[in-house]
C-alpha cells in the first residue's frame, strides 16, 4: 500500500502542471456560497454535484494530497485515515464528507481499495477543483485544505495548508459543525 521507493506514475501531467509552489490564495469570505463542481464519486462510480447537497444537508469538502496510488503526502495520509476512521461521526450528525483528490479514476480506485474508504472519494486529476477553491500548489500536487459548509452551502470554517498547521483535526471540524448548528 504506502511504499517509499516506488514513484511509477508520478511523472505525469497533472505533476508538472502544479510542479512550481503558489500558496493557498482562497479569499472566499465566511457566509458566502462556495463553487459548485461536478466530479465522479470513485467509491461507487456516481456523479457528485456538490449544490445537490444544498439545502439538504452540511458538507465537509476535504481536498487532499495524494501523489499516486502508491505515493501519499506524509501531512494527508494520517488525515485521510483519521476521516475514515471517523466518518460515521460525520455521518450521525447529518455531515457527508467528500474528500477530494487530484489522482486520476484508475489511481483513486486504488486508493480506495487499498485504504478501504467508507466515505466518497472524488477524482480532479485536472485539478480545476482545487483551482475553483485556490488552495495552492507545491511539488506535483495541489495543496489540501478543508472547507466546513452548512446545509445551505456556505462557507462556515475554512483550514488551508500550512507547514505549521497541515490539515484540520477531527476534534476541530466537528466542533466548526457544532458551533454554527447545521
Amino acid at each position: 500500500m504506502l511504499t517509499s521507493t516506488d514513484f511509477s506514475g508520478l511523472l505525469n501531467q497533472r505533476f508538472f502542471r502544479n510542479f512550481f509552489p503558489f500558496p493557498a490564495t482562497n479569499i472566499l469570505r465566511l457566509g458566502e456560497v462556495t463553487p459548485d463542481f461536478q466530479l465522479p464519486d470513485i467509491t461507487n462510480g456516481t456523479l457528485i454535484r456538490l449544490s445537490d447537497y444544498k439545502g439538504k444537508q452540511p458538507v465537509l469538502l476535504a481536498f487532499t494530497r495524494i501523489f499516486t496510488e502508491k505515493q501519499y503526502c506524509p501531512f494527508c495520509f494520517p488525515h485521510i485515515k483519521a476521516l475514515n476512521e471517523n466518518y460515521e461521526q460525520f455521518q450521525r450528525r447529518g455531515i457527508e464528507v467528500l474528500m477530494i483528490t487530484s489522482t486520476d479514476k484508475r489511481q483513486s480506485q486504488i486508493v480506495v481499495r487499498d485504504l478501504k474508504l467508507k466515505m466518497p472519494l472524488l477524482s480532479d486529476p485536472s485539478c480545476r477543483t482545487f483551482h475553483a477553491y485556490e488552495v495552492g500548489q507545491a511539488l506535483g500536487a495541489p495543496l489540501p485544505a478543508q472547507f466546513v459548509l452548512d446545509k445551505e452551502g456556505k462557507l462556515r470554517y475554512r483550514h488551508l495548508f500550512s507547514f505549521l498547521d497541515h490539515n484540520a483535526s477531527i476534534e476541530k471540524l466537528l466542533e466548526q459543525y457544532s458551533i454554527v448548528n447545521c
